[in-house]
């Protein structure tokens, strides 16, 4: 095989600068466990099941603390796709050499590692859109800049998003002590030269919900309903419950532009201080 591909998402791993979301509500505990067990099921899990490039493994790293009652959940997602390989490890510390360790048994010539965070999701065309780009690049960051934003709670709104780096990036490389994309996190790209754009291929969600440590909504513009969800496959119930609580973009028309504007404001600002050398490549 002239490449393997990894998609890869860390789940619950200890680390400890992160103890609590955005609201100060401790985090690992089984609440939180439960809440983010639901996401991931509801949106991650489906999206990435049904890719219509099966051409890949799934690497989802889990805390060794992780809870039996939860391992038993993360059985049943084992059982519902081959690809799917969970991971344990003892901690954030171990997240990329055991992601190494993992990819130095397979001697493809070269490796595509793409990344997802656990409650986000994916366009069933993501890992095709991926390996398209694939043209045996010894070193190539794929990023894909247009995508959605869904919101999820306190209430339903779902726009178009602009974000250069943003957390769905890929990786092509050379098998010879290959780094991966987590090697960095998504925001260090800007400061490598070698990056493929893509314009105008909508691939990812970011989900955002009460939970967040960051993300909030960024959307903006229209966007049909029914073409978004033969896209982007997610749970019968998540479908039903968006259809049906959804917030018409009329309603929220003033930030609608203001943040169409800052979008677009933001990605036109990076590309400028990456043309002057403002970031220092490394």
């Amino acid at each position: 095989m002239e490449y393997n591909h990894f998609l890869i998402t860390r789940f619950n791993l200890r680390n400890p600068k992160w103890v609590s979301d955005k609201k100060n509500t401790p985090v690992l505990t089984d609440q939180w466990h439960e809440n983010r067990f639901k996401l991931f099921n509801d949106f991650c899990f489906e999206s990435v099941k049904a890719q219509t490039n099966q051409n890949f493994q799934w690497l989802v790293f889990f805390d060794t603390t992780t809870p039996q009652k939860f391992r038993d959940i993360i059985d049943t997602f084992k059982s519902k796709m081959e690809n799917f390989v969970p991971i344990y490890i003892d901690g954030m510390d171990l997240f990329l050499p055991s992601i190494k360790e993992y990819i130095s048994n397979y001697d493809s010539e070269y490796i595509i590692t793409s990344r997802i965070d656990n409650d986000d999701c994916i366009s069933k065309f993501y890992i095709n859109e991926v390996q398209k780009r694939f043209n045996r690049q010894n070193f190539m960051a794929v990023d894909f800049i247009d995508g959605y934003s869904l919101q999820i709670k306190p209430d339903v709104k779902i726009g178009k998003r602009i974000d250069q780096y943003s957390p769905f990036i890929s990786l092509i490389e050379k098998n010879d002590s290959p780094k991966t994309v987590w090697s960095a996190s998504h925001s260090h790209w800007k400061r490598e030269k070698n990056v493929l754009f893509v314009r105008n291929v909508s691939v990812w969600t970011a989900v955002s919900h009460l939970e967040n440590k960051v993300n909030g909504f960024g959307g903006y513009g229209k966007v049909n309903i029914d073409d978004y969800l033969d896209t982007f496959k997610i749970t019968q119930n998540q479908q039903d419950y968006i259809k049906e609580n959804i917030t018409p973009g009329n309603v929220w028309e003033s930030n609608n532009l203001k943040m169409r504007l800052k979008s677009l404001f933001n990605y036109h600002y990076k590309n400028l201080k990456k043309s002057i050398g403002v970031y220092k490549f490394k």
